[in-house]
């Protein structure tokens, strides 16, 4: 690997192949695991988040496939630009969230994502809960979540909670184990997300930044529902199984 880029290897997670930079693809691998948090990483999330590299004017792409299908792989996995919310694995110092990304959770994760439907599978997803906007609704929290237990009032309320937490998704329904040419365009005026040159989804929602570029595999799953269920942990992998990238590049570009 450059260093450019830090590699995460936890609990027999590996990072294998060439260098990110190099035409030639690179694995991160995940062995089966009984227990404990396993995880194969690369980022560049170094030092304090002030210092993160990247802004909106940011072009990521690659080619990725992983192991399996949804209905298979096990934990969660992506690639794109968060914040480190929890932190470095090693020291962890939590803050909110920020991130543009493709991203995958599997049961039993459930994010707020959708306004309706489990938030997990395979997604392409914006997320700042950094704003004025968002922090502004923090006092309402106790109310807001009390209220969601209703669906037809979690219906109207929950747009609102949304937009004020620039939370947008798109399922994307690809199969994960074939490979396929993933763009993400993040710019003041929004993020695109392209797949095999479709526009998959398009936002006006942009995180601020900065933020590191993040590509991992791991066994985690958390729930964070609007209706105020929050758990995380870790799951068995029975398997091994993997997330393989080529071709990846990150330049700057018109914000």
């Amino acid at each position: 690997m450059t260093n450019h880029f830090r590699i995460l290897e936890m609990n027999g997670g590996a990072v294998r192949g060439e260098r990110p930079y190099s035409p030639n693809p690179f694995t991160l691998h995940l062995p089966p695991c009984a227990n404990g948090y396993t995880d194969a990483q690369i980022d560049d999330c170094v030092g304090a988040r002030r210092d993160y590299p990247w802004q909106p004017g940011t072009h990521l792409s690659l080619r990725a496939r992983f192991s399996h299908e949804a209905d298979r792989l096990v934990g969660t996995a992506g690639f794109g630009f968060w914040n480190a919310p929890f932190g470095d694995p090693s020291k962890p110092v939590p803050t909110l969230p920020q991130a543009t990304w493709f991203f995958f959770g599997s049961p039993p994760t459930d994010l707020p994502l959708a306004q309706a439907g489990p938030g997990q599978g395979w997604f392409a997803a914006t997320l700042d809960a950094t704003t004025w906007r968002a922090l502004a609704i923090a006092p309402l929290a106790p109310p807001v979540l009390l209220l969601n237990q209703f669906a037809a009032l979690r219906r109207r309320i929950w747009p609102w909670v949304q937009k004020r937490l620039q939370i947008s998704c798109q399922p994307i329904e690809e199969n994960m184990s074939d490979w396929h040419e993933y763009q993400l365009f993040w710019r003041k005026s929004g993020c695109e997300f392209w797949v095999d040159g479709r526009l998959s989804h398009h936002t006006p929602f942009c995180p601020r930044g900065p933020l590191g570029f993040v590509c991992w595999i791991d066994n985690q799953f958390m729930v964070a529902t609007a209706n105020g269920r929050f758990r995380w942990g870790t799951l068995p992998v029975a398997f091994a199984q993997f997330l393989e990238v080529e071709n990846l590049q990150i330049e700057g570009i018109e914000a």
